[in-house]
């Protein structure tokens, strides 16, 4: 297994780096002197050119081993990090979050589905589980973990030790990642005859509702908590932590469930998701209600990549890697899309408003859900 938490601190690496902003969104924007909404390009960005890198660069690797190309990522990432922290402008703090895109795109469409090749058939779904175990990791520790070291030292120094254990990182996976050929080479043609799959576009369209939904609204959950339920940085460092405990248990929750029931199982996750954030502008004024509000959001979305990747593998299984590039490029160009979006709406309105927008959207995502599958691949269930 050593080779699978390998690739799980990879991608914790990753979505920390992604979503490290969250956290530390007021500082960051206070010291380059722009707005909330504008502070949130920080996450619009690296969802663009995930989006593009997921299917470009996966295509261009062509046969080149797998270990090469993520240790190769992974080395991008720490210089990322790293210029983060030194950029004297918002302009260079940009150039830093495009790096972070294209290694996420990249790193996730050749990661994510390699579970089968690390461990025993046996294992493969607890290895999946591991894996995709660093997405609420990433909130659990990540941002909670920065937004601490952004109130000690400044903002700036959570991008420095980020920067120093995505190196140490690398080094691990020269250690402990095996060889890892490419098995198929995913081309254009590939992923055209999987978007003529209708369980392939229905697993499309409720991927972009859902995650629209979650990451238009919890990009600004520090505005929200600031202003609404005027919380201090430490009580919002422990509100965070909590929102992703439970992201870790939604995650296993939905490993042990998904497999047998996607459809229903992602509808509770829509479901749940549509009320909370729903819900925040009402009870969120009071601590009590933000934190169980949290901690409910955090179960609900926890459970949303695993879901969403299993979906598409199940949709695509002679073609593992070919899905994995679509989960990932719908994936991150809806968080790029929903960090834009509510960014607009919170600098028009409020965050309480990009809040009750993402409840009108994963309610959506039910409608989606409905839909009938004709194609084979997914039995709805």
């Amino acid at each position: 297994m050593p080779a699978v938490f390998c690739v799980m601190l990879g991608i914790f690496s990753l979505v920390t780096s992604e979503i490290l902003p969250i956290g530390l969104l007021t500082p960051i924007a206070r010291d380059f002197g722009v707005s909330d909404g504008t502070a949130g390009l920080m996450m619009t960005l690296p969802g663009v050119l995930a989006a593009i890198a997921a299917p470009v660069v996966t295509t261009a690797a062509g046969r080149l081993d797998r270990r090469k190309l993520l240790c190769a990522l992974v080395l991008v990432l720490a210089f990322a990090d790293f210029l983060a922290a030194v950029a004297p402008s918002y302009a260079v703090m940009l150039v830093s979050r495009v790096l972070v895109g294209l290694v996420i795109g990249a790193f996730w469409s050749a990661g994510a589905g390699l579970a089968p090749r690390l461990v025993g058939p046996e294992r493969v779904r607890t290895g999946t589980a591991v894996i995709f175990a660093a997405v609420p990791l990433g909130s659990v520790l990540g941002v909670p973990a920065g937004t601490f070291i952004g109130d000690l030292a400044g903002w700036r120094a959570a991008f420095v030790v980020l920067g120093v254990c995505t190196t140490i990182l690398f080094l691990a996976m020269l250690v402990c990642l095996p060889s890892l050929p490419a098995r198929q080479v995913t081309s254009a043609p590939v992923l055209n005859a999987l978007l003529r799959r209708g369980s392939v576009r229905v697993a499309l369209l409720v991927t972009f509702l859902v995650v629209l939904a979650h990451f238009g609204t919890y990009t600004y959950v520090t505005p929200f908590l600031l202003e609404v339920t005027r919380l201090g940085p430490a009580a919002i460092t422990l509100f965070l932590l909590a929102y992703g405990i439970a992201g870790i248990a939604g995650n296993f929750l939905a490993g042990s469930t998904v497999d047998r029931r996607p459809r229903r199982t992602f509808a509770v996750v829509a479901g749940t998701l549509a009320a909370t954030t729903a819900l925040l502008p009402v009870l969120g004024g009071s601590p009590t209600g933000a934190l169980v509000l949290l901690v409910v959001w955090g179960l609900a979305y926890g459970a949303v990549p695993v879901c969403s990747q299993i979906w598409f593998a199940k949709a695509a299984p002679e073609a593992p890697e070919a899905a994995t590039v679509l989960f990932t490029a719908s994936f991150q160009a809806t968080i790029a899309a929903g960090a834009w979006l509510g960014g607009l709406v919170v600098d028009a309105y409020s965050p309480s408003a990009v809040l009750l927008f993402g409840g009108l959207v994963a309610a959506l995502a039910l409608a989606g859900l409905r839909r009938p599958v004709k194609r084979p691949g997914l039995t709805p269930r």
